[in-house]
């Protein structure tokens, strides 16, 4: 059968485009409040309708600069209502935007910012100085933005800077967007580059506006019109999460922190604005553990909490739940816009108990509808779904990317377009997903395998025990062993054996680690997760006491 016009459905073709998404909540949700910490200082107030005129006067100052289709244009900002016009602004007049994350190396951020090609770049006051000190070696920006208004324009900077305010005010909220097709790229993100150069992961119209229609399903972020949503997660870490396209989508009011990232400031934040979900890497929820520990206070109209980025420790989510706070974790990645599961429940799991439910919730979540997974050994053979066996994680989906820009990092697609997440997971039958461990970071003992995750998740839970980190270390016969190293919460006192103790009876006995190291802190990457590249780099020559 040949497949002609008479064979098509008869619906209208009308393009997903990111620029729906700020028309739908402008005109539907049209006074639903935009809230940021400014950088400048106060909080800022606006709401869908002034932030989508604004955003279209972006789209023409970008015009007016000379900027067409298909352009990269990058932002180095935080999450605020400016970014959050920038955003629209540059996708809707077809451009490219390029979120470039300001906690990467200098050399990172120049790498990615010539890689991409950009030509303009937004950026906000907290990056002056670094701005005019890398700007020299930025080969294709040709203009400066910065995200203030006149009278906090700095007088010492040796770039030719433009003011956003003053640009946008001689342009019209009326401007058109452009009319691209729903496959034209819209957005560019480049993954953290632990290992090798970062590659960039273009977005497109479509991929982005089927990702927010998703996101507001119940079982995903149930967002609608009555959410208050607070994504600490930045917009430079996979399109924070994808929040400000989802809530455009389901008409939410945003909250947005700006540069604050400390409880605290987001603790009022939360209370003042009724925030009812916020989203966030582990490491914002365990500082904000301590900092309720201390201060005795609640979150407010909290409910929800999406964590990812990496796992949820099993203490964390029984902390929250006793707070009233239901954890939501979630698992992803840059390649996937970022969402491939979430861990909501299903009538099986609601029937089982309180121990059960958390057997279940640690696990990374269920697949979304719009992702495929399935589980492969080292030979691609699939894996049975039966939460026992596990293998090489791929994902394939009209959100998750087929090539990396410019063809890089060729070799992580197969021939049939799935895309190797470099994870090492189970799938059982009820559809959740657990990573056992980064297929990098899994430790290898005799033959048999140690999740490093799951030792980590457990070891967090030791009284005194603030975070916790496991790595693989040369043993003789064993060939490798973990080694647990621990950061004390303030003014704990933790020591290798009682650590060691509350492991017991905890995890197999195999899997206790061969010592357990208490250290200050631990370094991570530039999107939060624990930088075990430089951990097995320090500890290299560690000499187990069992070796």
């Amino acid at each position: 059968m040949i497949w002609g016009e008479t064979m098509s459905g008869t619906m209208q073709d009308w393009p997903l485009l990111v620029g729906k998404l700020i028309d739908h909540a402008a005109i539907y949700h049209a006074k639903r409040e935009i809230v940021s910490l400014s950088c400048e200082g106060p909080k800022h107030r606006t709401n869908w309708a002034e932030v989508r005129g604004r955003a279209r006067q972006v789209a023409g100052a970008l015009r007016r600069l000379g900027m067409k289709p298909g352009d990269r244009i990058a932002t180095l900002a935080w999450n605020t209502w400016r970014h959050v016009e920038s955003w629209y602004g540059i996708s809707g007049m077809g451009g490219v935007a390029h979120t470039i994350n300001p906690r990467l190396f200098e050399e990172q951020i120049i790498y990615i910012a010539n890689h991409a090609e950009d030509r303009v770049l937004f950026f906000d006051l907290t990056f002056v100085k670094l701005v005019e000190k890398l700007a020299p070696s930025f080969s294709t920006i040709e203009h400066y933005v910065l995200l203030t208004d006149r009278a906090h324009m700095p007088a010492d900077c040796s770039l030719n800077l433009l003011c956003y305010e003053e640009l946008l005010a001689a342009e019209s909220v009326d401007e058109p967007w452009e009319p691209v097709p729903e496959t034209a790229p819209a957005g560019l993100c480049y993954t953290s580059g632990t290992t090798g150069n970062p590659k960039g992961v273009q977005y497109s119209h479509r991929s982005n506006v089927l990702h927010a229609m998703a996101a507001c399903a119940t079982d995903v972020f149930g967002m609608g019109a009555r959410t208050v949503v607070l994504p600490i997660a930045p917009m430079y870490h996979a399109n924070a999460w994808s929040i400000p396209y989802t809530a455009a989508a389901a008409g939410a009011k945003l909250v947005m922190g700006g540069p604050n990232f400390d409880p605290p400031t987001l603790h009022k934040l939360i209370v003042e604005e009724e925030v009812d979900l916020a989203l966030a890497v582990p490491t914002i929820w365990l500082g904000m553990m301590q900092h309720l520990e201390k201060t005795g206070e609640s979150l407010g109209k909290l409910n929800r909490t999406a964590i990812g980025g990496s796992a949820v420790p099993r203490a964390m989510i029984e902390a929250y739940d006793k707070l009233g706070v239901r954890v939501l974790q979630l698992w992803g990645m840059t390649e996937m816009s970022p969402l491939g599961t979430v861990g909501t429940g299903v009538p099986e799991t609601d029937a089982m108990g309180y121990g059960q439910q958390l057997d279940m919730r640690i696990k990374q979540g269920r697949g979304l509808f719009g992702v495929e997974m399935k589980i492969v050994d080292d030979d691609g053979a699939e894996l049975p779904r039966d939460g026992v066996a596990f293998g090489r994680l791929l994902v394939r989906g009209p959100w998750i990317v087929g090539s990396y820009f410019k063809g890089d990092g060729a070799s992580a697609f197969d021939a049939d377009g799935w895309f190797d997440t470099g994870d090492v997971a189970t799938l059982d039958p009820l559809g959740y997903m657990q990573i056992v461990d980064r297929a990098k970071d899994v430790i290898k003992s005799g033959g048999e395998w140690v999740s490093s995750i799951d030792l980590e998740n457990v070891a967090v839970g030791a009284p005194g025990v603030a975070e916790a980190c496991v790595i693989g270390v040369h043993h003789p016969k064993w060939d490798e062993r973990p080694l647990l190293l621990v950061v004390p919460k303030d003014g704990a006192a933790v020591t290798r054996e009682s650590v060691l103790a509350y492991l017991d009876g905890k995890i197999a006995k195999w899997w206790t680690p061969d010592d357990v190291v208490v250290v200050p802190s631990l370094p991570h990457t530039a999107t939060g997760k624990l930088l075990k590249t430089a951990l097995r780099e320090q500890y290299k020559d560690y000499k187990l006491p069992t070796a």
